[in-house]
């Protein structure tokens, strides 16, 4: 039993690197530099989470939320999000950094935000939540796997199991205004949601069909 994954072990998922990122240089002040999408992105103070959630990509997701507050604390952080999910303990540190820090954080959901990625969508700051019309959202309880040792170690893993799916029951609560024991009862089994459904849950605030429909 590992009770620190969604969805399995997020080792399995890693991140294929067989796709053409481009690069392209710019003039600067200080000289020519060369940069990717990613960084442009970063510039505009927003943070792409396309992968699923390993705890290196948590390191990286809370260092530049921590870099962008560092620059202007009062300037809004984005998060763009297509990611199948991932570990719980890696959540649970990008988790806590987006209510640490004091940017408001405008989350949009483009394509999926599935298990540990759904929670994080939901903890953007209330009224910018946003998704994609097309976007599918899946919240479910973490996963278990096979549990090996003693019967005590076993014993003290399922523990863990629960206490770990009663703190994601409460953060989803929280952040949707449901009930603890209904957000138990909708993660018994994969709950998949279209973008207008998340809305309706309390994920996400609007669903977003053009940035000119972006709340300020």
């Amino acid at each position: 039993m590992n009770p620190s994954t969604f969805g399995g072990d997020p080792t399995s998922y890693a991140p294929r690197m067989d796709y053409y990122i481009p690069q392209w240089e710019e003039r600067t002040s200080y000289g020519m530099r060369r940069i990717d999408p990613y960084t442009k992105l970063f510039e505009d103070r927003i943070i792409f989470l396309g992968t699923p959630i390993s705890d290196e990509i948590a390191n990286a997701v809370m260092a530049q939320l921590l870099c962008l507050q560092s620059m202007d604390p009062e300037r809004d952080i984005e998060i763009y999000i297509n990611s199948p999910g991932g570990s719980f303990t890696a959540l649970t540190a990008i988790y806590d950094t987006m209510r640490y820090i004091k940017p408001d954080i405008r989350t949009v959901c483009l394509g999926q935000a599935a298990s540990a990625a759904a929670v994080i969508l939901a903890a953007g700051t209330k009224g910018k939540r946003l998704a994609l019309p097309n976007s599918r959202i899946l919240i479910h309880q973490p996963a278990t796997e096979g549990g090996y040792g003693q019967s005590s170690d076993i014993e003290i893993q399922a523990k863990e199991i629960l206490r770990i799916r009663a703190l994601m029951e409460n953060m989803l609560a929280s952040d949707t205004g449901k009930e603890a024991e209904e957000v138990s009862r909708d993660i018994e089994r994969d709950k998949y949601l279209t973008a207008e459904q998340a809305k309706e849950y309390g994920i996400i605030d609007d669903v977003l069909t053009s940035l000119k429909a972006v709340p300020a």
